[in-house]
């Protein structure tokens, strides 16, 4: 398959809210926290700006965003420069976030940790929130644990290092010093996509990304039972 990716189908069909719920349920889980223009709030691999855009328009929040993948900072760059909305945009990584601590009140990060070193990637987190801040997170998690090669065959097809059940993720929040852990679980079969799905293809995108988003649709199908996600918010 050339190389390519699970993000590079999302990076190259420009897919806005690629998360559970997409941006639907992200504008329900931010309706619930105390945001307002005094609040600054990172994105944390913020995809093509889908949730930045909504979050400024909403809140008029002090936004930033950080995202590694190039094709997705472009496609934010454009979306924030059409919409007239002051974003800072960042290329980087969320295992060295180019941020001071204690600079956010919020961190919001959709469907990222799985795709990266997680204990890194939050320690990270939890260094750049101020104290009292609030972590938001919607992450991949299995429901039951599953057999080596079963595994396997998930970790190699999205690129990812682990699948972590709900209490490997509380164990890892608790540890990185997070607290007051609170667990949502949208009661939807993954398989169902998302409503109102957002687009933005790229150009020249390669015909094998078809074949990307096929394998996913099987995935999705196949481990429809064990697949699944939750949403962490906490505290630090």
């Amino acid at each position: 398959m050339g190389g390519l990716t699970y993000i590079d189908f999302l990076a190259k069909f420009g897919v806005g809210g690629a998360h559970p719920g997409g941006i639907g349920l992200t504008k329900s889980l931010l309706s619930e926290e105390n945001i307002n223009q005094n609040s600054k709030v990172l994105d944390a691999g913020c995809g093509t700006g889908q949730t930045a855009a909504y979050l400024y328009n909403q809140f008029k929040a002090n936004i930033s965003c950080l995202e590694l993948n190039p094709i997705m900072i472009e496609k934010a760059k454009k979306r924030f420069q059409s919409l007239q909305i002051p974003i800072q945009l960042i290329q980087g990584s969320v295992e060295e976030i180019p941020f001071q601590d204690q600079s956010f009140d919020f961190v919001l990060c959709e469907s990222v940790l799985a795709f990266v070193n997680k204990p890194k990637a939050l320690k990270e987190f939890h260094r750049v929130l101020k104290d009292g801040g609030r972590f938001i997170a919607n992450e991949m998690t299995i429901n039951s644990k599953l057999n080596q090669q079963e595994a396997l065959e998930i970790m190699k097809f999205y690129n990812i290092d682990s699948l972590l059940l709900e209490s490997d993720w509380v164990r890892l929040l608790k540890e990185t010093g997070f607290t007051e852990i609170k667990i949502q679980m949208l009661k939807q079969n993954l398989a169902d996509g998302n409503i109102a799905q957002e687009f933005n293809f790229s150009q020249n995108f390669e015909p094998e990304l078809f074949s990307i988003l096929n394998e996913h649709g099987n995935m999705l199908v196949k481990y429809h039972d064990i697949l699944s996600h939750r949403i962490f918010i906490c505290s630090k």
